[in-house]
């Protein structure tokens, strides 16, 4: 590779970095003249790419978006990341299959010989334990959604609420849409609704959003930390069924972590052992959930619990008798 391209990729790779660069800064960073950047930085226009100037003080670059979509330059953990995502990104959203895989044999193509060894090893298979619940959206509705939570421009939607008779849509819905969230295999909007003047969480599948968009807004402030706080609280009293208890488990957290199930809480003891709370729909069956974990275990409480155990037990006994 010729001086000059390795200086262009380098180049490239610090615009596509941050945001501003200074033009000293970039020319001690490439260890040429701020001359020699001025020329490179044309090249790369006549490249395709667009590099605006900025004023200031220093000067400088900044690597803006364009009519068309230049070639883009990635360091090996992007590109791997980039890999890993495509093979992955059609379990939520349809609409994407195809351009999905273009778009991973096209990176793949180009990796060298080391990167493309370690995507070929991760052969992705999503097996999902809220497959039976996930619903698909289509991906023009996602972005026409995600782009009127970064405009932040009223959104009005058609909802097709649980209940509607099939061909029957109720008034449209306005609201302040906030965040676009993932929960349990599902998508969600978070927004503001104008109408009832409450947050409220809306399910993308059954939305069907209309344009033009309303006026713009200032963004309201969340009843929670952040949005991942907010949907929690949100939803967690779907999960949540009558009989609690919770148990000492010998055996290593994360090992538990994964087999748990969605509202499980797990926290560690010790390397080896770690503390259990599960729910279910009755003593019984909350005392078997725990015994799935094939670790031995001591039950915390509550009595039911421990009373349920001891009946499931005997009941095993007298089973194998």
């Amino acid at each position: 590779m010729s001086e000059t391209s390795a200086r262009l990729l380098a180049l490239l790779s610090l615009l596509q970095a941050r945001r501003d660069w200074p033009g000293l800064l970039l020319a001690e960073r490439l260890e040429v003249s701020p001359r020699t950047v001025r020329r490179d930085v044309d090249r790369l226009r006549e490249l395709g790419y667009p590099v605006r100037a900025t004023k200031g003080p220093d000067g400088g670059y900044r690597l803006d978006a364009g009519a068309d979509l230049p070639p883009l330059l990635f360091d090996d953990d992007q590109a791997i990341a980039v890999a890993v995502a495509l093979q992955t990104a059609t379990t939520s959203v349809t609409g994407i299959e195809e351009g999905a895989l273009r778009a991973l044999a096209t990176v793949r193509q180009v990796m060298p010989v080391r990167l493309r060894q370690r995507v070929d090893a991760l052969q992705v298979t999503t097996v999902d334990r809220y497959a039976h619940r996930r619903t698909t959206v289509d991906s023009d509705q996602l972005i026409a959604i995600g782009m009127a939570v970064r405009a932040q421009e009223v959104l009005r939607f058609d909802y097709a609420a649980p209940g509607t008779p099939e061909g029957e849509w109720p008034p449209p819905r306005r609201t302040e849409p906030h965040h676009l969230v993932t929960w349990g295999g599902r998508w969600y909007l978070v927004g503001w609704d104008l109408d009832r003047n409450d947050w409220r969480t809306y399910r993308v599948d059954r939305m069907t959003p209309k344009t033009p968009t309303g006026p713009r807004f200032v963004p309201r402030e969340l009843p929670a930390a952040d949005v991942a706080t907010f949907i929690a609280n949100r939803f967690r009293g779907q999960d949540q069924q009558p009989c609690r208890g919770e148990a000492i488990l010998q055996r290593k957290a994360s090992d538990i972590a994964q087999w748990a199930g969605h509202g499980a809480v797990v926290e560690e003891l010790t390397p080896t052992s770690c503390r259990l709370v599960l729910n279910a729909w009755s003593w019984t069956a909350l005392a078997a959930m725990f015994g799935m974990f094939e670790c031995d275990l001591e039950f915390v409480g509550p009595q039911e619990l421990k009373d349920a155990a001891a009946q499931l037990a005997a009941r095993y006994r007298e089973g194998s008798a």
